[in-house]
């Protein structure tokens, strides 16, 4: 393995998916400017829409997020063309 290139500054991160609201922690090196508490204790907090807990393949439930209301916009944009 070659030396030097891995990061040295990782911590403990908090992600958060906002789907379903599930907290994991994990060390990353990724920079946030928001926290959590989680279990008394403050962490880094990222905020992720989906996640293995919300995902299809992992959960094997599909389920339909249209949080942006896309499919709305996309029948919307092409009923022109529909006879």
């Amino acid at each position: 393995m070659k030396a030097g290139i891995h990061p040295e500054n990782f911590r403990i991160v908090a992600f958060k998916d906002m789907s379903n609201d599930d907290v994991f922690l994990a060390k990353s090196t990724v920079e946030t400017n928001e926290t959590i508490d989680v279990d008394g204790v403050d962490y880094p907090l990222v905020k992720l829409e989906i996640s293995r807990t919300s995902h299809p393949y992992y959960t094997g439930k599909s389920k339909l997020v249209d949080t942006a209301g896309r499919i709305d916009k996309f029948k919307n944009k092409y009923a022109k063309f529909k006879k």
